[in-house]
Formats: structure tokens, C-alpha cells, sequence
């Protein structure tokens, strides 16, 4: 009913993953900045997400920049540089 811990158990081999092929072409990062009013800058990253460039939740939330009716909304991105 009961067997040893190590009776009828089989070790699998260890083998290391296989290595990523590294791409013939190099990524560098860039930022964007949104400055504008509140709307300006939700519509903006709107039409960035329909053009497929970005997806809303990669953009920063909107961040007061110390002027009446202005906000500031920031974008990393890695993009080919080939």
C-alpha cells in the first residue's frame, strides 16, 4: 500500500531551454508626450489605439502639469530601428 519515496519514481533529465534566436534588427526606446487639456489628450490616445500605434493602458495616467486646463500623458515604447 505504501511505497518508498524513491521506489517506482522517475527523474526527468534536466535540459535547459532552448536559446531565443536573437533578430537581425535592433529596438530602441522612445517616449512620447501629450501635452494638452484633458479631453485633448484622451482623444489623442484614442485615435493612437485605432491606428494600432498604442493601447490606451500602455499610456500614463494624465498628470497635472501646474497650468490652468493643461495635463501631460507619457508613452514608453520600443520600436525597430532598422
Amino acid at each position: 500500500m505504501f511505497q518508498a519515496p524513491n521506489q517506482g519514481a522517475t527523474a526527468l533529465p534536466f535540459s535547459p531551454a532552448p536559446e531565443v534566436p536573437t533578430p537581425d534588427y535592433e529596438y530602441e526606446i522612445v517616449r512620447h508626450l501629450l501635452f494638452g487639456s484633458l479631453s485633448a489628450v484622451q482623444a489623442t490616445i484614442k485615435l493612437l489605439h485605432k491606428l494600432n500605434y498604442a493601447e490606451p493602458n500602455d499610456w500614463s495616467q494624465p498628470i497635472s502639469t501646474g497650468r490652468p486646463n493643461e495635463v501631460m500623458a507619457i508613452l514608453t515604447k520600443r520600436v525597430s530601428a532598422a
